[in-house]
């Protein structure tokens, strides 16, 4: 992250989304994960959180690697 990442953040709110936004993708780096994919997981089961536990197994050194959410796989899309 640099700081032209930061160029379009020109209200304090959006800056603060940004930078949870830009964490998030960081730290499933981090841990293995494909970010995009661990994105759209979070997405999908974020409406079923309902405990602080749920949420918390959401995190990214949380989340189990496997198949679409490891960055060491090819993906390949199939129309």
């Amino acid at each position: 992250m640099g700081r032209r990442n930061w160029l379009f953040a020109d209200t304090p709110d959006g800056t603060r989304a940004s930078a949870i936004y830009y964490s998030l993708i960081e730290s499933a780096k981090d841990n293995g994960l494909e970010p995009f994919e661990y994105i759209c997981y979070v997405l999908e089961e974020l409406p079923y959180a309902d405990t602080v536990e749920k949420l918390e197994a959401l995190l990214p050194w949380n989340v189990k690697v496997s198949g679409a959410l490891s960055r060491n796989t090819s993906h390949s899309q199939t129309a």
